[in-house]
């Protein structure tokens, strides 16, 4: 039994996305959080990659595969300036730890 290029890239895809979700389930830090989103989409990515490998002729997953790189790369930013800001009110990256998220004065 031999595996092709592109059912390695599937594996590779499922697996990256088993990774990420893990992460984004069990970490309990921001930052920890957001690398595992970005896992994820990455493997969305790599998931297009191969399945334009099985079909050459088609430009769709290219254009998802694009799509998928400019929605992770506006997560990373505003995700990034989201926790620098909680981390300054909250002097925390805990989710647990921010009880609410209005301003008391």
């Amino acid at each position: 039994m031999s595996i092709n290029t592109s059912e390695a890239a599937l594996y590779l895809g499922a697996f990256l996305f088993c990774v990420g979700l893990m992460v984004v389930t069990t970490r309990r830090n921001l930052i920890m959080m957001l690398i595992g989103i970005e896992l994820m989409l990455n493997a969305a990515n790599v998931n297009l990659i191969a399945f334009n490998g099985l079909y050459p002729d088609d430009v769709n997953a290219q254009f998802f595969m694009l799509f998928i790189i400019v929605v992770a790369v506006c997560e990373a930013a505003v995700g990034i300036a989201l926790v620098l800001r909680v981390f300054h009110f909250y002097k925390t990256s805990s989710p647990d730890q921010i009880s609410d998220l209005k301003e008391q004065n």
